[in-house]
């Protein structure tokens, strides 16, 4: 059988361990990393585009079924703040699989959920499937070393890119085709495959901390005393929170502004994927070269220009839906070069917390994001039209490029 060179982390010490695929006792194959963020991809975006069918079919308001995003953003948040103590203090394995258990009971719960009350409960439940995501990068941390770490979550991002790229496409037609609840069902069977794949290649990459639940909570002040530590997590929260303010608003736009069918919502969508692939793409080719603040910064300002500049078409009145959607390819390199190298630099500001800071930084960073998702749904309205929307993504791009500017202003501080 192949084998991978890899590195595992006890703490803060490396030691060289060979990675067998399909062996539990060894740490995971890439792909199987891969495969665990972009399930928690594919939860987050798949069935965006059936938003207003589904809004129609529980006879409520659109904004009621956005909550659909908010909620399970929330709650992603909320998550993270115990599951990177709780894998700090358990390990990674435990909490991967137990996680998974409880997205696929969740998604059961969306298939037969008849009123929108009931649909929310579980779809907000479904955000135990944040945990993959979370732990897919802080078990790269394990492996190897920060600009290491930086480069192989470039790779790891870029392949998990592809979903969020093809699901809306997938899940507008599947919605058109068969209904939303297909969208439930394609989350349902890949869930369980994928839980089949962590069971059989997930091998722990970290020894079980002998300190008590509560202790893992107290290594919090270690992180919020780093200027770094909230630099790099304010970057990364400002970046994404921009792509968070699109995944709730741009639904709205593009069916009642644009007059788009869930299909070529979903074929739209799938530029920000494209994007995404390439900003990634970028990470794991030159973080090792150019570093992890730099390409931080790089990436804070390509976000910027692709909102600013689409704000500049539209009072020129080129606001068709092509430039429309067209210019968030920007927003989307702008995310994959920021978040593999903002996160690898908050892991690495304490080697030994690498769970804690993932969990601490992803929950800040997802709260954020559920802020700004559902912010759009309460603003925007015909006669506005998309203002509302990229006014909120020019100010958190904007916040974006400070907050890394503060990293760097902090690193020639300290000569580092």
């Amino acid at each position: 059988m192949k084998h991978y060179t890899c590195v595992m982390t006890d703490l803060a010490t490396p030691s060289a361990q060979p990675v067998h695929y399909l062996d539990r006792r060894t740490p995971p194959h890439l792909s199987t990393l891969i495969l665990m963020a972009g399930m928690a991809a594919l939860s987050m975006n798949m069935f965006v585009p059936s938003l207003p069918n589904m809004a129609q079919y529980f006879a409520v308001e659109y904004g009621v079924m956005q909550l659909s995003v908010s909620l399970y953003l929330a709650a992603s948040g909320v998550l993270q703040l115990v599951i990177g103590p709780m894998s700090d203090r358990y390990g990674r394995r435990k909490v991967v699989l137990w996680s998974l258990a409880g997205f696929i009971l969740a998604t059961i719960g969306t298939l037969l959920a008849t009123q929108a009350e009931w649909f929310l409960v579980f779809r907000t439940a479904q955000a135990a499937i944040a945990t993959a995501m979370v732990l897919s990068r802080a078990i790269v941390r394990d492996m190897v070393s920060e600009l290491e770490a930086a480069s192989k979550m470039g790779y790891l991002s870029m392949g998990m890119a592809l979903v969020p790229m093809v699901a809306p496409i997938a899940g507008g037609w599947l919605d058109e085709s068969f209904g939303w609840r297909a969208n439930f069902w394609v989350m349902l069977v890949l869930g369980g495959a994928v839980l089949a794949l962590v069971w059989a290649d997930l091998g722990e990459t970290t020894r079980a901390r002998p300190v008590s639940f509560a202790a893992q909570f107290r290594d919090y002040p270690a992180l919020f005393a780093s200027r770094r530590f909230w630099g790099y997590v304010l970057s990364s929260s400002f970046t994404s929170g921009v792509f968070f303010a699109y995944l709730g608003g741009a639904p709205f736009v593009a069916i009642e502004v644009y007059g788009l069918t869930p299909t070529w919502l979903g074929i739209y969508f799938a530029l920000v994927g494209i994007g995404y692939v390439f900003g990634n793409y970028l990470s794991g080719r030159y973080s090792m070269r150019f570093g992890v603040n730099p390409m931080v910064l790089a990436g804070t300002v390509v976000t910027l220009a692709g909102i600013a500049g689409l704000a500049l078409f539209m009072v020129a009145g080129l606001d068709t839906v092509s430039v429309f959607f067209g210019m968030f390819v920007f927003m989307g390199i702008g995310n994959g070069m920021v978040l593999p190298n903002a996160t690898a630099g908050m892991m690495s500001v304490r080697p030994h917390l690498a769970g804690t800071a993932s969990g601490l930084g992803g929950a800040i960073m997802i709260g954020g994001g559920a802020a700004l998702s559902a912010l759009p749904a309460a603003l925007l309205t015909k006669e506005t039209g998309a203002w509302p929307l990229l006014g909120l993504m020019l100010v958190s791009s904007l916040g974006a490029v400070l907050s890394i500017l503060m990293v760097i202003r902090r690193a020639r501080e300290i000569g580092g």
